[in-house]
């Protein structure tokens, strides 16, 4: 029996590999900080909790719409016009298992084999492995470092366009750099997006993850509504990463060809499920305002400590919830030159775990500085305290 040759273009999250490495070192009783998966260890609200719970036993327990249910998807219609300044309505919002699926969903409904695709690199690995896995030509583009932040390479995006270059994916408040876009760089990407009449993947899974100001969108600048296919997710703000619920957001016959796959791939999306994000959107709110407390408190003190390491510097993001350090100058101390040397080694030495910029697509000819991710949202403000100082102590060894 012989797989498919497309799953040879298929990749995967090698963070997960990393998750297996400090699983095993667990298991063999080391003490392992785990700054590698961006999973949550914080509880979802319990009006939500309560809410699903509430709907289990009304008997919301079978299929729904393709859609997903109707008061939801006003409901979320409602939340991203309040916050985006759009004008989207039920019709435009398709349910879905997750946000990820939005991903992979996008390119089917709208790709056709052969077409180009601007995607972020360091980025989410997914977004190259569904471009590939689905036929397309997966094109990166890549960020440097700024005064407070990464910005993107706008020349190199404008040069990487072809006549074959038919989408864009945008991750502003992006994993894993925590990369946010300023309102300069917004409108240059959307006079882009204008010009080169592209259709974008607008990924905003950590919108709502927001320490300092206010989270802009590029749907909400002149001509981009018509143009964006939002990814929406739970998981974050409401700390349901393991409950499976997000959304597409988008002009209406893309949300008709997405809810159309929804059939074809899994029915519908978790029936009772959505009746506990309907409580999260419109109910008590204090829930997720804890959330981003907890994660502001983590950022905080792994930003301070991060960037009292010699040889280590870090951006203080204001959204999401990693850390893109730049360790060029620890490696060099420690004299690594291969990321995986140097995590592993780490990882045996310290009990930190994290993931490189290897994990996050290939790297791209030229880069000179070295990154690793660092995830705060599964780990505690005592644990980042006594990981990061037992890194410290052993990179200034």
């Amino acid at each position: 029996m012989n797989l498919a040759e497309r799953m040879s273009r298929l990749g995967t999250e090698t963070a997960f590999a990393v998750s297996a490495e400090a699983a095993a070192a667990i298991a063999q009783g080391h003490r392992v900080y785990p700054f590698h998966l961006g999973d949550m260890n914080i509880r979802t609200p319990d009006n939500m909790i309560e809410a699903a719970y509430k709907a289990m036993k009304d008997g919301k327990t079978g299929y729904c719409s393709n859609y997903g249910i109707a008061e939801l998807r006003q409901a979320l219609a409602e939340d991203i016009n309040r916050s985006h300044g759009t004008h989207y309505a039920m019709e435009n919002v398709a349910i879905q298992p997750g946000g990820k699926p939005v991903i992979g969903k996008f390119f089917l409904a709208l790709m056709n084999p052969g077409d180009e695709v601007l995607y972020p690199n360091p980025g989410y690995p997914i977004y190259e492995s569904q471009i590939e896995f689905n036929g397309g030509k997966a094109v990166p583009y890549g960020y440097t470092e700024g005064k407070e932040n990464f910005e993107m390479k706008m020349e190199e995006i404008e040069k990487a366009i072809t006549p074959k270059t038919k989408f864009l994916v945008f991750n502003d408040l992006q994993n894993p750099m925590g990369a946010e876009s300023s309102r300069a760089e917004l409108e240059k990407v959307a006079d882009l997006v204008r010009r080169h009449n592209l259709t974008v993947l607008c990924d905003e899974a950590y919108f709502d993850i927001r320490y300092e100001g206010k989270s802009q969108s590029l749907a909400s600048l002149p001509g981009m509504e018509e143009r964006c296919v939002i990814l929406y997710t739970f998981s974050k703000k409401f700390a349901m990463t393991g409950w499976r619920l997000g959304a597409a957001i988008g002009p209406k016959p893309i949300i008709d060809a997405i809810a159309k796959l929804n059939v074809n791939i899994e029915s519908c999306s978790n029936h009772y499920i959505q009746w506990a994000a309907i409580e999260g959107l419109t109910g008590d709110q204090s829930g997720p305002k804890k959330i981003i407390g907890i994660l502001k408190e983590r950022r905080d003190k792994a930003v301070e400590m991060l960037n009292n390491i010699d040889g280590i510097r870090c951006f203080s993001p204001n959204a999401t919830f990693y850390l893109f350090p730049n360790v060029t100058g620890a490696m060099k101390r420690k004299g690594f030159d291969s990321y995986e040397d140097f995590r592993r080694a780490a990882l045996k030495d310290t009990g930190v775990s994290f993931c490189s910029r290897l994990h996050f697509g290939r790297p791209q000819p030229g880069e000179q500085e070295a990154y690793i991710r660092f995830a705060y949202s599964g780990i505690n403000v005592a644990d980042i305290e006594e990981g990061i100082g037992k890194l410290k102590t052993w990179l200034e060894a």
